[in-house]
């Protein structure tokens, strides 16, 4: 049977990333979400629903995460949903369900005015995916080519 794991989300960061580095010196920081949802009730009243996402984020893109995003800052996630299951000090089985993210979009300042974040007004290139090692991507998390600006003929040049 064939099965499908990805989760794309939208949100704002609810607190500010931690870098750390594994021994073997890959760099990992884990962010929350908060995801809001809108419906009508059942008087016909707008209902806002939050949910809170736990995303650990890899490599480059973990650092990119760290120097760039605060608390408050939107941005867009793509990954998967992974269960960590542990037991707590009373023997107590444990579970929690969390994104692994994969690709990280930085949208703007939450004010929506540009710059912002820790970097000041010094953004990135927007997207992050970390399988090509960090490499900026596109819109298809696709590495971007180089651009080739070649100049007209100067006899088409308008001026």
């Amino acid at each position: 049977m064939a099965s499908f794991n990805r989760v794309i989300l939208l949100g704002n960061v609810t607190r500010d990333p931690e870098l750390r580095y594994t021994p073997s010196g890959t760099a990992v920081t884990d962010i929350g979400l908060a995801v809001n949802d809108y419906r009508k009730g059942p008087n016909g009243e707008s209902i806002e629903e939050t949910t809170f996402v736990d995303v650990t984020l890899w490599g480059r893109t973990a650092e990119v995460a760290s120097e760039y995003l605060n608390k408050g800052a939107p941005c867009l996630i793509e990954g998967r949903l992974k269960l960590d299951q542990w037991q707590d000090k009373e023997g107590q089985k444990r579970s929690r369900l969390k994104v692994v993210g994969d690709r990280l979009q930085l949208l703007g300042s939450k004010g929506g005015g540009g710059g912002g974040g820790k970097g000041g007004g010094n953004r990135p290139p927007a997207a992050y995916d970390d399988a090509e090692y960090g490499a900026p991507a596109n819109h298809y998390g696709e590495p971007r080519a180089a651009a080739s600006v070649s100049q007209p003929p100067e006899d088409e040049i308008p001026f």
